[in-house]
């Protein structure tokens, strides 16, 4: 890749994790998974490595880098068969909101942890009845004196069971006006209150989805993230590195699909010729490849603008690059699969788990209904149709 795009700094991390990642790979990610475990080795590892903490900032043990830098590490670990998906939520969300607004002791006490891998933050916005509406967040939080209580649910929270603590997106009553404005809370795991409830899902991860119920829950004033009146800010401050580490880890699994059929498609051989030097079967490939490389290009853009400070245009970048790397991972990992024919659907090659895994990036955290509806008022200025 040209150094116009990337530094050589750039290049020789990508060079660095992807060789960790080639120490896991796939098979250890699916052994986990299947047994009920987690990835911790492979965690450990990149934490010990510095790769977890890139982005967050020196003088609390990490990397001092930003989201561009982080974005390569889950895309790399992700091209190698063995995404870490708690990094979305963790250093990217977790972390940026607390390096960016928390207290010096919320710092102190939550960075140099989460950038070293031993200690990780779960997130919690989405709720049962409001999905992609953020305005209709039911959580509320009011004070008691110095303290705070929380009631609420949420729903599709991932590793809250192996998180010391969720990041939970409340509203709480605004003294002037009387509506509810958005604020961000830590939440203890073992918090009394704090219920969680594993959801069954169809798809294979070592990170298991959870609906949360707070019910009454106190915390102490030292919980708050930020300030109290600038909660919508810090709110999208966390929400677009959380669309450009979605746009990583899917690139980083259609890269990965794209390399086993593209290596597949090298060795089958039916008639004379490897199935390879038929159109039919390398041009989609190809397609899939450029389409790919497109998406890489936006992530790149988006990561450099919210680095950069420019969280506008961030947004727009982010949510764009969230919308064409999800879609380039579902037609990668369908030409994949079909490229192998009956072999994509076996366990052995480890595709077809990916036909639901490549869903996640077109649905969560915003689905792409949704980001086309931000483009056309946001960018395009159209009306909004609700």
């Amino acid at each position: 890749m040209s150094s116009v795009i990337e530094t050589e700094e750039h290049q020789a991390l990508r060079t660095a994790v992807a060789a960790l990642g080639q120490r896991y790979g796939r098979e250890y990610l699916a052994r986990v998974a299947r047994e009920g475990g987690h990835p911790d080795e492979l965690w450990a590892d990149a934490g010990k490595l510095g790769y977890l903490g890139v982005n967050l900032p020196e003088e609390y043990g990490g990397g001092g880098g930003g989201i561009a830098e982080l974005s390569i590490v889950l895309e790399e670990l992700g091209a190698a068969g063995c995404p870490l998906l708690m990094m979305v939520v963790s250093p990217a969300i977790c972390g940026t909101v607390i390096a960016r607004f928390g207290t010096e002791a919320q710092k102190q006490a939550w960075l140099p942890g989460l950038a070293d891998g031993s200690r990780t933050m779960a997130f919690g916005i989405t709720e049962p009845d409001a999905g992609s509406n953020s305005h209709r967040i039911t959580t509320t939080a009011r004070r008691d004196g110095d303290d705070w209580i929380l009631t609420g649910r949420k729903v599709f929270i991932s590793g809250v069971d192996i998180a010391d603590a969720t990041l939970i997106v409340g509203r709480t009553e605004d003294a002037r006006t009387g509506s509810l404005k958005p604020c961000l809370f830590i939440v203890p795991r073992d918090a009394p209150g704090f219920g969680r409830t594993v959801i069954d899902m169809e798809l294979q991860a070592a990170e298991k989805q959870f609906e949360l119920t707070l019910d009454e829950v106190r915390l102490p004033g030292s919980s708050l993230v930020g300030d109290e009146d600038a909660g919508l800010l810090q709110l999208f401050a966390g929400l677009n590195p959380e669309r450009i580490m979605t746009a990583a880890f899917a690139i980083g699994m259609g890269r990965h699909a794209l390399a086993k059929a593209v290596d597949y498609a090298k060795t089958r051989q039916v008639w004379k010729q490897p199935i390879g030097s038929h159109q039919a079967v390398a041009h989609p490939l190809a397609q899939a490849h450029i389409e790919l490389e497109l998406a890489r290009l936006m992530m790149q853009k988006a990561a450099r603008l919210y680095d950069a400070g420019d969280d506008m245009g961030a947004g727009e970048a982010a949510n764009m690059a969230k919308y064409a790397a999800g879609e380039a991972c579902v037609r990668a990992v369908d030409q994949s699969v079909h490229t192998l024919g009956g072999n994509g659907l076996t366990r052995e090659y480890g595709l077809a788990s990916l036909i639901t895994a490549s869903r996640v990036a077109r649905i969560a955290p915003v689905s792409r209904e949704m980001i086309l509806n931000f483009i056309s008022h946001q960018t395009l200025g159209l009306p909004k149709s609700y």
